[in-house]
């Protein structure tokens, strides 16, 4: 007879599979495809594995994975809001994604999901050096792959260099300073050859 752990942990698992058919604006590296929330938080953790070792600050990598595999699962009841929306969505934003952890992460048996749930809180306060990395590490993988792509999700909403610089260099620069410039350096070369405008 299964306790009611192991149903909590199951239906939880069952849940989050859901993260893989929420579609999220950007492109794969090929442009083949939109990609799905599941497969950003996926390859954030990877990336949250990797990128250490050039962070500015001293960074619990075991925490920073648990805090880039868990900050978008509220996306399964809150959707992705596009970085760069302006529209009344966005100004619900917040509201949603808290409704979404509340009922998510109560799903949980009540020690893990008050774990998640403080990852999560950490994550949006981004007040921890952790918190500061995974933000870094997710404002820099879709500026990658936007460049690797094209820049199709750019243009097609009307997104410029100084744009992509507002939003993501204030996160990325200050922690991850030798990534942010090769990052810039490409965004460069992708105004230059015309893929995203300037201004």
């Amino acid at each position: 007879m299964s306790t009611p752990d192991a149903r909590a942990l199951m239906s939880f698992f069952m849940e989050v599979d859901r993260l893989k058919g929420v579609e999220r604006r950007n492109w794969l590296a090929d442009g083949s495809r939109r990609e799905n929330t599941a497969e950003h938080s996926w390859h954030l953790g990877i990336a949250a594995m990797i990128m250490t070792p050039l962070a500015m600050e001293p960074v619990d990598v075991g925490k920073a994975v648990c805090m880039a595999l868990v900050h978008d699962i509220v996306e399964i009841d809150a959707g992705d809001t596009f970085a760069y929306d302006t529209s009344e969505l966005a100004d619900t934003k917040r509201a949603r994604e808290l409704e979404a952890a509340d009922r998510l992460f109560g799903l949980l048996p009540p020690a893990l999901g008050e774990h998640f749930r403080a990852l999560w809180d950490e994550y949006e306060a981004g007040d921890t050096a952790e918190a500061r990395y995974v933000m870094a590490v997710d404002r820099l993988a879709p500026m990658l792959l936007n460049m690797a792509e094209g820049g199709s999700a750019w243009r097609e909403y009307g997104i410029t260099r100084s744009r992509v610089i507002a939003r993501n260099g204030v996160h990325v620069q200050p922690v991850l300073p030798e990534m942010w410039e090769m990052a810039l350096a490409q965004l460069d070369r992708a105004t230059a050859e015309g893929r995203i405008p300037a201004e």
